[in-house]
């Protein structure tokens, strides 16, 4: 609309050529919202209320007389009261840069005098105490042009290359060099531990490895050895039980051979020899009793019958065992032995003969004994 104005929110819109509403003020202040301003009779003119900034690097002289260099940033911009815009308004208006250089003046002014009262050591170990103290010696003077300081920083202090402030450090330096040192010694102890231990871990990791492939690799040798003798192992066992049933059935046969020959020929052998026996010695009582029968006569020719009938007793003990189921083992000799058995046998006969009557009785009764089984 034709002679309405509406001021930025970071401006103050100042209307001059009437009367202001407030009374001593030269010009109506209007912020936050428009005002009607008639053309040609009202000018209309905006300060800014934005942020500024201010730098200084200003050379001090502290309590001990050494000069530094301190550098300092401030933050300030017009009072939002309308107090402090029609204050700076009547300084700053037409030229709205100069706030910026005002305010380094005052700030740099301060800043000498805070400095002088400071040693180095203060300065360096209390730097937020000069920035705080040179706020406050700055505030009541910047109030006075309309301006608000919203913030101080201290950005260097400098001895300009005096080496005071380098030698002010250098213990601290070499404390915190020292402690450096030992920090780093004890991290590469640390370092050189850990990597042992993890060579060590290594190490073991690499003999349980090959301590296990071993025993896998001797588990599977032994697999494919039992493998591969299973077949040769199992048919040397069924030999091994054929063989030892062999040889069982080999000691039955054995045993019932034996039982065989006791009852083939042992038995009979021994019936046919008893059979003999009782024979020769009925034969023989015979004989005595012919021979006490003669005795009267002629001992002599007695005696002569008996060696007659000695080859008949030695045939009638051979005809008994031709019958007989008898193994001779030693060839010859055993025949040579069975044939001096039965002369041996003949002569027991005579001599029993020869012995008397009652020899020849009991041959007698062991012959009626014979006939009686037969």
């Amino acid at each position: 609309m034709f002679g309405y104005h509406v001021p930025r929110p970071d401006q103050a819109m100042l209307i001059s050529g009437g009367r202001s509403r407030r009374s001593g003020t030269p010009f109506r202040v209007v912020t936050g919202h428009g005002a009607f301003a008639m053309p040609m009779f009202r000018k209309v003119r905006y300060l800014t209320l934005s942020m500024n900034e201010a730098e200084i690097t200003e050379n001090c002289v502290t309590k001990q007389g050494i000069i530094l260099q301190v550098r300092a940033v401030i933050a300030f911009k017009v009072g939002n009261d309308d107090e402090s815009i029609v204050n700076a308004a009547q300084r700053f208006l037409s030229d709205q840069d100069q706030m910026s250089v005002l305010t380094g003046r005052i700030f740099a002014g301060h800043l000498r005098s805070i400095v002088g009262s400071m040693t180095v050591e203060e300065i360096i170990r209390e730097r937020q105490r000069l920035a705080t103290e040179v706020l406050d010696g700055s505030t009541a003077e910047m109030a006075k042009i309309g301006l608000t300081v919203d913030s101080l920083q201290i950005r260097s202090i400098d001895d300009m290359k005096l080496g005071y402030i380098a030698a002010m450090a250098a213990p601290h330096n070499a404390a915190i060099q020292q402690q450096a040192k030992i920090a780093q010694a004890q991290a590469n102890q640390l370092a050189a531990e850990a990597e042992q231990e993890a060579q060590r871990k290594q190490a073991e990791y690499a003999r349980q490895t090959a301590i296990l492939q071993a025993q896998y690799k001797a588990e599977i040798d032994r697999a494919q050895a039992e493998s591969a003798q299973a077949g040769p192992l199992a048919q040397a066992q069924a030999q091994r039980e054929v063989l030892s049933m062999q040889t069982e059935l080999a000691e039955r046969a054995a045993e019932l051979r034996q039982q065989q020959l006791v009852a083939e020929v042992v038995k009979p052998a021994e019936a046919d020899a008893e059979r003999v026996r009782i024979l020769a010695q009925a034969e023989a009582e015979r004989i005595r009793i012919q021979a006490e029968a003669a005795a009267s006569n002629n001992r002599v020719a007695l005696d002569r019958m008996l060696i007659d009938q000695l080859p008949a007793l030695v045939r009638e003990a051979a005809g008994g065992l031709a019958n007989a189921n008898i193994n001779v083992l030693n060839g010859s000799d055993g025949l040579s032995e069975i044939a001096a058995g039965l002369v041996g046998q003949g002569l027991a006969i005579l001599e029993s003969v020869k012995n008397g009557l009652p020899a020849a009785k009991e041959t007698t009764r062991n012959l009626e004994a014979v006939k009686e089984q037969q």
